[in-house]
């Protein structure tokens, strides 16, 4: 074996070795979407449509893949800019259909619950782990509604 495949099978030895390691992806600077919503059963003013810039920040520990990382980040982007400029409704809401009447049903994400910050941190995780790979042991993600406002799952 040349010196180079030694150092070659060191270092594959290396990522076998690793354990579990944790991908940051926001925690200094957020992800940030505009996001629309409604709370529908809501006595306050949430249950006018409304809009936030969320900042949204993800932790992803699990085993290095062969690629070298956790996850690819873009695998993370990916999932949270599916709701970016979009309007987050829970099933059932009469906005769904009046949405989809105008042609702009794209424009809607339908959740099972209502689409509270804390929601929104629960159904993005579930998202991002049906499509990491099984490497992946957990996902925390973070979302920031206003300065005030932080949900954590």
């Amino acid at each position: 074996m040349t010196t180079s495949g030694t150092a070659e099978r060191r270092r594959g030895d290396a990522l076998a070795e690793a354990g579990e390691r944790t991908l940051h992806v926001g925690r200094d600077r957020p992800i940030r979407i505009s996001t629309g919503h409604r709370l529908l059963h809501h006595d306050g003013k949430c249950s006018r449509p409304h809009g936030h810039n969320y900042e949204i920040s993800v932790e992803v520990t699990g085993e290095l893949t062969e690629e070298g990382w956790v996850v690819d980040k873009g695998d993370i982007t990916q999932v949270i800019d599916e709701w970016d400029h979009r309007f987050l409704l829970e099933a059932g809401d009469p906005l769904v259909e009046a949405f989809e009447a105008s042609g702009d049903g794209e424009s809607v994400v339908v959740l099972d619950h209502p689409p509270t910050a804390e929601v929104m941190a629960v159904v993005l995780e579930e998202r991002m782990r049906e499509r990491f790979p099984d490497t992946v042991s957990t996902v925390s993600v973070e979302v920031s509604e206003t300065a005030e406002l932080c949900a954590t799952y």
